[in-house]
């Protein structure tokens, strides 16, 4: 088999250029297509000289996109729904990175996202991104919702302790600190190096978007509807997410004898039983950190996870999933770790 003919639509953004970067070195992906609307015309080495690629920006044409294996949609919240269902009519695979087709509950979208899914019918044929939770409905799909940052590391945190009983699910409070890259490229005050240098501050409390695919997710897991406390942080770094999971304990069951036995065979999930998890150590990798303890005086388990919002929480799990889609090695084209320091 040939190389699988892929393009990113959105290719701008941080997320994006982190597509690029990955796909530029992918020993079985082949990069043809890279839209933006700002860049058309201009080659991506002279927007992104890290990647040094020859190939040019262009404008979307569908056409275009219609010789296509893949498609990475990496377009703002909103902007995928008519494009990602127009590209599986035209049976292309897609790989949506933003949070157009990942909620299975139409009637949630006006209510976290202000406005109705114009393709509500098409909901359940996209399939929750994460491997390590639903690999086996990944290969083989033609298209995948890809997960959230901040729903990745908690989900993937939290997921042996629900699946072994060990926390009570209607307990479960998330804290966790994102890199400002999370924000994206558009510039707006809150971002500016004067703002965010030297400072630390929560946002989208209580109604972050990601909530409702963490509580979604889990409830799958727990197998009874949760409800969690969520509450995002941003920290003056370029990139990496820290993820505090918090639940009270419901048996005496070691969390980190049920991380390793869940995540046993995983290639990018470690448990680390000796140190705490640092977003230092995953910076420009596909890997997730895992550490977890228990608090015997208040009874809580604390679940911590350590990912680059690039990376695992972005580009570098979207080539996870289009691997497992293409029927390619899962690892492919992310075999690297983590760069220190």
């Amino acid at each position: 088999m040939g190389a699988q003919r892929v393009g990113v639509v959105g290719a701008s953004g941080y997320t994006g250029a982190e597509l690029l970067r990955l796909l530029a070195s992918h020993p079985d992906l082949d990069l043809v297509l890279a839209t933006s609307r700002e860049f058309a015309g201009r080659a991506v080495a002279d927007v992104y000289p890290n990647v040094g690629l020859p190939l040019p920006f262009t404008e979307l044409d569908m056409d275009a996109l219609a010789s296509l294996d893949l498609v990475f949609l990496a377009l703002p919240h909103g902007a995928s729904m008519e494009l990602g269902v127009a590209l599986l009519e035209r049976g292309i695979a897609v790989v949506d990175l933003s949070a157009d087709f990942r909620l299975k509950d139409p009637s949630a979208y006006p209510a976290w996202f202000g406005s109705e899914h114009t393709a509500p019918s098409l909901l359940e044929q996209w399939v929750y991104g994460i491997p390590e939770l639903h690999r086996e409905a990944i290969k083989g799909a033609s298209a995948v919702a890809n997960p959230g940052c901040y729903p990745t590391a908690a989900l993937i945190a939290l997921a042996p302790l629900l699946a072994s009983g060990i926390i009570d699910p209607a307990t479960i409070t998330v804290t966790a600190a994102s890199g400002v890259s999370g924000a994206g490229r558009s510039l707006s005050p809150g971002v500016h190096f004067s703002h965010v240098d030297g400072n630390f501050k929560a946002y989208g409390l209580p109604t972050h978007k990601h909530t409702p695919e963490i509580e979604q997710e889990l409830s799958l897991l727990a197998g009874t509807d949760v409800r969690i406390t969520f509450i995002p942080h941003l920290v003056p770094m370029p990139r990496g997410l820290l993820a505090t999971c918090i639940a009270s304990r419901a048996t005496d069951a070691d969390p980190n004898d049920a991380a390793d036995a869940f995540y046993a065979d995983e290639p990018f999930v470690r448990v680390l039983r000796d140190r705490l998890p640092e977003t230092k150590y995953t910076h420009g990798s596909n890997h997730c950190l895992l550490s977890y303890a228990v608090d015997v005086r208040t009874d809580r388990v604390v679940a911590l996870a350590a990912i680059d919002n690039l990376g695992k929480g972005a580009a570098g799990q979207a080539i996870q999933n289009a691997n497992l889609m293409l029927g390619l090695a899962e690892t492919a084209g992310l075999a690297g770790h983590g760069i220190y320091p």
